[in-house]
């Protein structure tokens, strides 16, 4: 039998991926070395040279995406690289508080559990400090001016209006739960929050009207097209390129690429 070539990933790969897990061997190292060279070259290399986003936001949308794509083995992995470099508990944690009304509970927790497991096998005493800036009696309040700040008063107020009677709790749950309970956390600042909720719009599939609403919603906070272009390229190696090109299709239908000239 053909002796195969040892596992060679790139110099740049072998560099990013030991920033990450130093001194780590893939665990698929030994029984799939082809498969881990060429995703680790792709990964951290090819994808990387196309990223402006620094280390701790890469991490942070790629979590949230791997819980939205239910990828518990890597969301593991990263997590405890993430802490690595410096992504904080309270920014850990309120990236998973996030993803339950994008989500829900059914997916996200087991999750959270697998969070607090590696938390605390890192030395994080738990609960971490409350983020919390709400209460019962102002949530909807709140939440209805973040959502407003978020997606625009006028598409809030169009929304709001064209429900019929029989649907107008879904917009009282949509200002009060999903942006008064979480979106008014402190912990994680608006722009990143939104980037994360587009990460997990994209990695669910199936979402192209919330994706090119959180598209605009990004574009109010701040975020640019070359932004979210370059969250969706870091995203590619891990929900797969019918994903990627259809969030993709949304943003270029959404913000229209520069012209060349």
């Amino acid at each position: 039998m053909k002796e195969r070539p040892t596992m060679a990933p790139s110099e740049t790969a072998r560099r990013n991926h030991d920033e990450l897990f130093p001194g780590q061997l893939p665990a698929l190292a030994v029984t799939d070395p082809e498969l881990v060279e060429i995703f680790n070259n792709f990964a951290f290399d090819e994808v990387l040279s196309h990223g402006r986003l620094d280390t701790r936001t890469r991490l942070m949308v790629q979590l949230a995406s791997l819980i939205a794509s239910q990828g518990m083995r890597e969301y593991r992995a990263l997590l405890g690289a993430a802490l690595t470099v410096g992504v904080t508990p309270v920014e850990v944690k309120e990236l998973v508080y996030q993803a339950v009304p994008y989500i829900g509970m059914g997916k996200v927790s087991d999750f959270l559990h697998a969070t607090n497991e590696i938390l605390k096998e890192n030395g994080v005493e738990l609960p971490v400090p409350g983020q919390s800036t709400t209460t019962p009696k102002d949530r909807g309040e709140k939440g209805l001016a973040i959502q407003k700040e978020i997606i625009g008063p006028e598409r809030i107020d169009d929304m709001r209006a064209a429900a019929s009677a029989d649907e107008r709790h879904f917009q009282e749950y949509l200002a009060g739960n999903c942006f008064g309970d979480y979106l008014t956390r402190t912990g994680i600042d608006v722009p990143r929050r939104e980037l994360l909720t587009l990460s997990m719009l994209v990695s669910l599939g199936g979402c192209e009207p919330q994706v090119k609403g959180h598209i605009l919603a990004n574009l109010n906070v701040g975020n640019s097209r070359g932004l979210m272009l370059d969250v969706i390229t870091q995203l590619l190696p891990y929900i797969g390129y019918p994903r990627t090109l259809n969030a993709l299709r949304t943003l270029n239908e959404t913000v229209p690429a520069p012209s060349a000239g």
